[in-house]
């Protein structure tokens, strides 16, 4: 059975490197559904307390290289922190600099492989 988008959208984030971000949108492109950037969005907003750990929410920005999160327990402050833990740096307008920060993606066999191992797992 084919996950389902926001399993999709958890096991994609999870291969973002360390010290990389991504916008909303790139994901979405990724998985095959460039206009479904907010969903996305509503993706990493439902996680549940158990998965923050596993899933770095945090590498995910908007298109215009900044934080746009709205969950009052992962706040932008904390995301901010994280990030910059990573490395990543800021601008003095709070952007993320694409071309040194960016995450290209995957291959689409390599974002079709990861589908194949959640099924069989």
């Amino acid at each position: 059975m084919q996950p389902n988008f926001f399993t999709r959208v958890y096991l994609l984030v999870k291969q973002i490197p360390r010290g990389k971000v991504v916008s909303y949108g790139q994901i979405a492109a990724l998985l095959g559904h460039p206009q479904a950037a907010r969903t996305v969005g509503w993706a990493l907003n439902a996680l549940r307390d158990s998965d923050i750990a596993d899933v770095p929410w945090q590498r995910v920005i908007n298109s215009h290289g900044r934080i746009s999160i709205s969950r009052v327990d992962l706040g932008a402050d904390l995301q901010r922190a994280l990030l910059e833990e990573e490395g990543v740096q800021f601008d003095e307008r709070e952007r993320v600099d694409w071309q040194r920060f960016g995450w290209e993606g995957m291959d689409w066999q390599d974002v079709e492989a990861l589908w194949r191992e959640a099924r069989e797992t």
